[in-house]
């Protein structure tokens, strides 16, 4: 017996209306046709579907059958045409992220219930396992959009900037660096430095210090949290080197020193990397300008 979707509307419909005329209507189609997909529905079956001299028309226990069978199937082939179209006109999909940055999660949250708010139909998704290769898990389609200081040169994948900011030292205000205008590679040889809990080669005090001057400090420790952080380089427990905007809501507290990293400071650019086939969604432009305007306010603290 080969059961199409359409017996099952006709199934449906039939019960709904209470007669042929009135469900051909419904499905737009003469009810001389409508009879016709009747009787071939039957006769596949081989039994009958409808009480004949029943007025309204009754459906027999067979009929019965198939009506639940079409109330059970008919719905959710309707919402998946329904999220099918909503992908096609662009206000659904999935938005998987990964980040290269682990200080970003303090400002990425802000935009993300924005962002939920404006796209309830998006899927909404953090992914921190994936952070010690984004990029190559975005190649893959395991996420959707990845927050990188790093751009790479590749066809398939689209940078887009979000926001400048600067890598500077933290350190306790009784911190003898707090005699210097600004630090060098040497000055974090002594000391314990405080480091989130990532491969060094992620780390801006490596990338853009230590390593060209081959300078290690004297200790690392990796802790999870920005705020511990912070409380541990107040308790003289090491320095830090942080985006500049992670000491802008904490600009008063006399606890910290802050100084750039040599004479000139230095500037990175972080950037939301997306495939090319993916830079042209709706709900990912949206999230891109939301990013750009949360770290405006972020970053005047």
């Amino acid at each position: 017996m080969h059961i199409e979707f359409r017996h099952l509307r006709t199934i449906k419909a039939i019960h709904d209306a209470g007669g042929l005329q009135r469900a051909a209507d419904m499905l737009h189609i003469t009810q001389s046709a409508l009879s016709h997909q009747i009787k071939g529905l039957e006769d596949q079956a081989g039994v009958e579907l409808f009480v004949r001299r029943s007025k309204p028309l009754k459906l027999s226990a067979a009929g019965q059958r198939m009506l639940r069978l079409a109330e059970k199937i008919l719905p959710e082939i309707d919402a998946l045409q329904a999220e099918f179209e909503a992908l096609e006109e662009g206000s659904a999909g999935r938005l998987h992220i990964a980040l290269e940055c682990h200080a970003c999660y303090d400002w990425l949250f802000p935009v993300l219930e924005q962002f939920r708010r404006a796209w309830p139909e998006v899927d909404v998704d953090i992914r921190p396992g994936l952070a010690f290769d984004a990029l190559t898990a975005l190649r893959r389609e395991e996420v959707d959009l990845v927050i990188s200081s790093d751009p790479e040169k590749d066809p398939d994948t689209v940078f887009a900037p979000l926001f400048d900011y600067s890598p500077i030292l933290i350190a306790p205000a009784s911190h003898p660096l707090a005699a210097k205008p600004f630090v060098e590679a040497e000055d974090f040889a002594g000391e314990t430095l405080l480091t989130y809990p990532v491969d060094r080669t992620k780390l801006d005090i490596y990338k853009l210090l230590l390593h060209p001057a081959g300078v290690e400090p004297e200790a690392i420790r990796q802790v999870e949290l920005t705020p511990m952080i912070l409380m541990l380089v107040a308790s003289g427990r090491g320095v830090a080197v942080l985006p500049d905007w992670v000491m802008n809501s904490a600009r008063n507290r006399a606890e910290f020193i802050t100084r750039p990293l040599t004479e000139k400071g230095m500037t990175r650019r972080m950037y939301a990397a997306s495939r090319a086939d993916d830079a042209g969604k709706p709900y990912l432009a949206h999230f891109i300008r939301l990013a750009r305007t949360e770290a405006v306010k972020l970053q005047r603290g």
